[in-house]
């Protein structure tokens, strides 16, 4: 099969960026590319993807309007790797919070530095593959860098963390090669992955409001923040609407259908027309 990953230039200063490592981001992947086509954008939409991918997955995601471009894994120490392997992290870390996919790998997060070496582009926003953009998001290609909401779903008090799943962000060579000096030093350990790593290298980040990165448990543990006419993008954390079963589907439905319509390449539904989380009162 023909190597759709070379020779694609770039046809926008800007672009959307997100990231596959492994096949079972594949349906995120897709469900994104069409929400960004819905808004129509003006700025490139790029797949940046390693050898973990099979190619003949990629092929609808360039048919979709998408710029794939190969990348590999970064070049980190042993000492690292194993300290950041699945087993390790999860046990260093737990997550107890939600419930994280057997396919999600987190390792391969730190892949996400491989963007600041776009340098054929001006500006970058990232999107994790389990996101949907349901509202067009092109002013944050105007944002400084480092730009992220925080990291809100269960109180108030998290506003003081980032998320990474959607961040502004100018490529630099020169950046890549200083974070990768920052990233892999004797005896360190990232929690959070490139989570915590960035709001380490961006001590001063800057606060995009919270609608642009709506993480899905806002809407049962803070529902009195959403507000359809303002979000901008949905962020699927934790468990994916794509798995077939799992201990929150029926709690996260509404938001479940919705992403589902965008992978289907259904109509989808007017906004003002969803219902609402339940409020207690």
């Amino acid at each position: 099969m023909q190597d759709l990953s070379a020779n694609i230039p770039a046809a926008s200063p800007n672009a959307f960026v997100t990231l596959l490592t492994n096949d079972a981001y594949l349906p995120g992947a897709v469900a994104l590319i069409r929400s960004l086509n819905l808004t129509k954008t003006g700025a490139d939409i790029v797949i940046l993807h390693t050898e973990g991918v099979a190619a003949e997955a990629l092929f609808p995601l360039s048919e979709m309007g998408a710029r794939l471009v190969k990348t590999a894994l970064l070049d980190v120490s042993n000492e690292f790797r194993e300290t950041h392997r699945r087993d390790k992290l999860h046990a260093a870390a737990p997550f107890t919070k939600g419930r994280k996919p057997d396919f999600h790998t987190p390792l391969a997060n730190f892949c996400k530095l491989r963007l600041w070496q776009l340098t054929e582009y001006e500006n970058i926003v990232f999107l994790d593959a389990d996101t949907i953009v349901i509202q067009n998001i092109d002013v944050l290609f105007e944002y400084p860098e480092y730009s992220a909401a925080p990291n809100v779903y269960e109180s108030l008090s998290d506003f003081h963390r980032l998320n990474s799943g959607v961040f502004a962000a100018k490529p630099s060579q020169k950046t890549f090669e200083a974070m990768m000096i920052a990233l892999d030093k004797p005896g360190i350990f990232w929690p959070r992955t490139d989570q915590t790593f960035l709001q380490s290298y961006f001590p001063n980040w800057h606060g995009l409001p919270v609608f642009f990165n709506m993480l899905q448990y806002v809407w049962f543990n803070l529902p009195e923040l959403w507000d359809w006419k303002s979000v901008k993008v949905i962020h699927y954390q934790y468990e994916k609407p794509w798995e077939a079963d799992h201990a929150r589907s029926e709690l996260l439905r509404p938001l479940t259908e919705l992403w589902q319509a965008y992978y289907e390449g259904r109509d989808i539904p007017n906004m003002a027309d969803l219902p609402l989380p339940m409020v207690e009162n």
